[in-house]
């Protein structure tokens, strides 16, 4: 799949998450080879002006795939200036705009999925990024603000025409927030209506969902988000099930190295006392679905030190391997 001038490897990409897709987890995701990961999202007045937090989450170190950068905001000096900053420093291969967050504390500032309400704005705001930008633009979207305002065929026409080089669709509204099912039709007729690249998002749960996403929406490409928290591996399953190969167990011996390096970065990154309890919600969806995983999942929300939690999952893997 290209996207502008990035050729991706495949068109399985690891959707933005606030607070989960930081750099620990993007490159665990790498390493079972997704096409393009992006980043958490980043916000462009924040980081005009100059906040040191945000800049952290621009840290790609030791990534090997191709990334984009996804950036939200609703005023164009900002936004301009984001995009500038992300050339200049070389940061990402890709700018990615967030018009499509619904999260209360976005919308009331008039950024995320609250441009959908103001199309001339989607507009405005997608060109600035483009105008002061040489690497591809890409858009996120929802299907529309709610059942009132379906605008994603119309948002996705002001997207291409202002310059940009693919579009991601999620095919709910933001009154639905994550509830009911995507409606992939939404997808499929923003597909029909541009020229550009349109990355299917919503309810890809593994890779029969993927195939079928693909084949129903006539979409580009995919973008898998929650079904990746405590599974890396599903990009593997994804593109063996879409390329026709066979696919491989994975084990519990790999599930608990995965686990450890994860941990080892988040620390790295964050430093054990925040690293730490930021694992606590990764673990809880690694450990899902296996015996007794309740336990010890209460049991290591109670500590703090890398060295007990990853004790703690070693003995709790060591059972595992005795009773399956």
């Amino acid at each position: 799949m290209k996207i502008g001038n990035v050729e991706l490897n495949n068109n399985v990409i690891l959707g933005p998450m606030a607070g989960l897709t930081d750099r620990a987890f993007r490159i665990i995701c790498e390493e079972y080879g997704p096409g393009l990961t992006v980043t958490e999202m980043v916000s462009a007045k924040a980081l005009f002006y100059d906040d040191s937090k945000t800049k952290l989450l621009l840290n790609t170190t030791g990534e090997n795939g191709k990334i984009a950068v996804q950036i939200f905001g609703s005023d164009i000096e900002s936004m301009s200036y984001t995009a500038k900053y992300l050339c200049d420093n070389n940061i990402g291969d890709i700018i990615d705009i967030n018009m499509g967050c619904p999260a209360p504390k976005v919308v009331k500032n008039g950024d995320g999925s609250k441009l959908l309400l103001d199309l001339e704005k989607v507009y405005q705001i997608t060109k600035a990024v483009v105008d002061n930008s040489n690497k591809p633009v890409t858009v996120k979207i929802r299907k529309g603000w709610d059942s009132e305002h379906i605008v994603a065929v119309d948002a996705a026409k002001q997207i291409e025409k202002a310059g940009a080089s693919a579009i991601a669709v999620h095919g709910r509204t933001r009154t639905e927030y994550y509830s009911g099912a995507a409606d992939w039709n939404a997808i499929k007729e923003v597909k029909e209506a541009v020229n550009i690249p349109v990355i299917g998002n919503g309810d890809i749960k593994n890779e029969k969902d993927a195939k079928r996403m693909l084949k129903q929406t006539g979409c580009d490409g995919i973008m898998i988000s929650r079904a990746a928290l405590g599974n890396p591996w599903i990009f593997e399953k994804v593109n063996n099930f879409l390329q026709c190969k066979p696919q491989r167990v994975i084990s519990k011996d790999e599930i608990l190295q995965t686990i450890l390096k994860h941990i080892n970065l988040e620390v790295e990154d964050k430093g054990e006392f925040i690293g730490i309890r930021e694992m606590r919600k990764h673990i809880c969806y690694y450990l899902k679905n296996l015996p007794n995983a309740s336990d010890v999942r209460n049991e290591i929300n109670h500590l703090d030190t890398i060295e007990e939690v990853q004790n703690t999952l070693k003995a709790y893997f060591s059972k595992l391997n005795n009773i399956m």
